[in-house]
């Protein structure tokens, strides 16, 4: 029942993404691609004082690489930097390790399924990849998942 309720939200954010257009005012932004299996974005994010204020991104990929960005730029919103690292560490320790499902994920958990297909970890940790590019005003070369 909790794998098709994931399965459900993962659609419905890779269908319907939130936050996907470019951003004018953006203070930050970075490219990301996925060789294996063609996913391109462009993440942009906004940040007030240390206050991640808003994030969307640009691109084309599969539906878990759409529906990660999709989830990750609501996520984000109100984050600071370092909060916004943390975040990534955690959603990166969901799809790769066997502990625990972190509940400070809110509605990324649904991606813990992700972990038992390893060639889609890549899709999934794309747009977070490219976010810390962003964050770290690293973005000079695109984020590449290879």
């Amino acid at each position: 029942m909790v794998h098709d309720l994931y399965q459900e939200i993962i659609l419905d954010h890779s269908k319907r993404p939130r936050n996907c257009h470019t951003m004018a005012n953006a203070t930050g932004q970075a490219d990301g691609y996925n060789p294996l299996c063609g996913d391109k974005l462009k993440l942009f994010i906004r940040i007030e004082g240390d206050i991640v204020k808003d994030a969307s991104f640009v691109g084309s990929g599969c539906a878990i690489s759409t529906a990660s960005a999709s989830l990750m730029t609501e996520s984000l919103k109100g984050k600071t930097r370092e909060e916004a690292l943390k975040m990534l560490d955690k959603f990166h320790e969901l799809l790769t390790t066997d502990t625990a499902v972190s509940q400070d994920l809110g509605k990324l958990v649904v991606f813990c399924g992700v972990r038992d297909y390893p060639a889609r970890v890549k899709c999934a940790t794309l747009a977070w990849h490219t976010l810390k590019s962003a964050l770290t005003n690293n973005a000079a070369e695109p984020v590449s998942t290879e």
